[in-house]
């Protein structure tokens, strides 16, 4: 056998070892149980312990996160820079965060799952596109771009302002510096989800006990919460505070529903606290205090047929509430749904009937 043989011969063993040696710690990387992998490592066994307490704690890391192979030389890049991370010693390695791009591959395996939910949420407002937002001509002349719009539009967004929009003025025409933003979302899931977070696993209800499926039944929002750009961090439900709303000098009920509490922090009322100024859409009126899922859906923000849920075709003031004006109906109407009173509507439909009767 002649030398070059023998060292092809080597080589191709050596070869051999390395592939089976890496395959099988590899394999077991994928099988083995969290506290042995992923928890291993101090400076994210935290949102490894609280996956455990959520509603997916069934489910495998690598199913939401990918695998050193998942997207290929991208993947294993990104995880080398994890190592690199784990291994120097500055402080910022102790807390190791997703970038944006991460959020959003994380959020295109949530579909597996939540094909329904993402469906809706693709079909609603919460969908918008970085370039739908922030080349939108006509708001971007009425109000100039501040550092404030990436709080509910791109929190995940690394970097400023004014290295995402040019020129940051009222005055265009404007264009993103990095065009790969144009298609991205600004509000993706994480936005108003909060991954790992306490929950429960869902379950058939205890067909036994008629409270578990009766209509009072409680219905949880383990993961919905709301992340704060400035913060770095999601805030649940109940740690986000209600906020005292006013009409005039009156104090507007606040709806009970603890998803109002989400709703508000972009949907937010004026330095006043004025309800119905700025983006705030409290209702006042006669549908005060409801909850904004009342009419919402929650993932579709679809309000079709929502009046219809209190209000019957044939009702006793014998008035559509699907043709009444309001905004409902006609966006142009002067009759906000949000603060719409009884005066608004009942007040043309008397001098309707006064108008008839004198005519008769």
């Amino acid at each position: 056998m002649n030398r070059i043989l023998r060292i092809f011969i080597l080589v191709s063993i050596v070869i051999l070892i390395g592939l089976l040696v890496f395959g099988g710690s590899y394999g077991y990387w994928i099988v083995a149980s969290p506290e042995k992998t992923c928890a291993s490592c101090h400076e994210i066994g935290s949102s490894v312990k609280t996956m455990g307490e959520s509603a997916h704690t069934q489910i495998s890391c690598f199913e939401c996160h990918g695998t050193a192979f998942s997207n290929g030389l991208h993947s294993l890049s990104e995880k080398s820079q994890m190592i690199f991370s784990h291994l120097k010693s500055k402080p910022e390695s102790e807390n190791i965060r997703m970038t944006e791009a991460q959020y959003l591959e994380t959020m295109e395996r949530c579909v597996k799952c939540h094909q329904t939910e993402y469906a809706e949420w693709k079909s609603s407002g919460h969908s918008a596109t970085y370039a739908s937002i922030f080349l939108d001509e006509k708001h971007n002349k009425t109000e100039q771009l501040n550092f404030d719009c990436l709080r509910c539009h791109g929190m995940f967004y690394e970097k400023t302002i004014n290295e995402l929009v040019d020129p940051i003025s009222t005055e265009g025409p404007w264009r993103l510096k990095d065009q790969v933003k144009a298609k991205q979302p600004v509000i993706p899931c994480m936005a108003c989800h909060q991954i790992h977070s306490l929950g429960v696993p869902a379950k058939s209800p205890d067909y036994s006990n008629p409270n578990n499926i009766f209509y009072r039944r409680n219905l949880e929002n383990n993961s919905v919460g709301f992340y704060s750009r400035h913060e770095k961090t999601h805030f649940h439900l109940s740690q986000l505070p209600t906020p005292v709303m006013l009409n005039g000098t009156d104090t507007v009920k606040s709806p009970d529903d603890h998803v109002y509490r989400l709703c508000v922090q972009c949907h937010a009322p004026s330095v006043w606290h004025q309800a119905g100024q700025g983006d705030d859409r409290t209702l006042m009126g006669v549908h005060e205090g409801l909850s904004c899922t009342a009419c919402h859906e929650r993932h579709s923000n679809n309000q079709r047929n929502s009046c219809l849920k209190c209000h019957p075709a044939i009702s006793n003031c014998k008035l559509d509430v699907l043709t009444m004006n309001t905004t409902y109906s006609n966006p142009a109407s002067p009759h906000n749904i949000h603060s719409v009173s009884c005066k608004d509507c009942h007040h043309e439909f008397s001098k309707k009937v006064i108008k008839e009767f004198f005519e008769k």
